[in-house]
């Protein structure tokens, strides 16, 4: 068979290509990802019994809605780095105004409060444990990123995969706030913050890994 042959029959069997099926796929992703991670919370931390006084406290929405913009940023980069030739643009800024309110209000705080207190506003009860934590509950999901992004075509793997790394961080965090007593935003704006990273930074090592091609 002569090779534009070949092409006239394989082009001849090409069907339409759904539009819809990457975004399909991560909706998937992320619900197998996040149900996973929400029930090693539950079996394994345990929702916090006082979670339903919380909602009545302002901080506790300053710390989900920066758990769900990191979020929401880290699932752009990582839908835009799914795909080869698809530029960055504005990712960088959703990804950094939210750490940098964040650290804002956290300085304002620290500023606020007498000298002796600060240290305790930065540990918290649990500054020992709760980015191990984060990143824990952010497996189950970076997995399931990982199977996303191998089903499309990227290129630039270790930053594709430090973007699912990232979202998967994210989502582990908003998971772990259903079990988390901490609201003071100097604590959230370090061990929140290394929680999300730290699977940015495996993800990072691991993408030319997992999702090559």
């Amino acid at each position: 068979m002569k090779t534009d042959d070949l092409v006239a029959m394989l082009a001849s069997g090409a069907g339409a290509v759904d539009a819809r099926a990457p975004r399909r796929r991560l909706v998937l992703a992320l619900l197998g990802g996040a149900s996973v991670a929400s029930l090693m919370m539950a079996t394994w931390l345990g929702v916090n019994p006082a979670l339903g006084g919380y909602v009545q406290v302002p901080m506790f929405w300053v710390r989900e809605a920066f758990c769900g913009a990191m979020a929401a940023g880290g699932l752009l980069a990582a839908y835009r780095l799914a795909r080869p030739g698809v530029a960055l643009a504005g990712v960088r800024w959703a990804l950094a105004v939210p750490v940098v309110a964040l650290w804002m209000l956290a300085a304002a705080v620290l500023l606020a409060t007498e000298a002796g207190s600060r240290l305790d506003l930065v540990r918290g009860v649990s500054w020992t444990e709760c980015s191990v934590n984060i990143a824990a509950l952010a497996l189950p999901v970076f997995v399931a990123m990982a199977w996303w992004m191998k089903g499309l075509a990227p290129t630039r793997l270790r930053l594709a995969g430090a973007a699912a790394g990232l979202a998967a961080g994210a989502v582990g965090a908003l998971v772990y706030t259903l079990h988390c007593p901490e609201l003071a935003a100097p604590f959230l704006g370090i061990w929140y913050v290394l929680g999300m990273f730290l699977p940015a930074a495996a993800g990072a090592l691991l993408g030319p890994f997992l999702l090559s091609w």
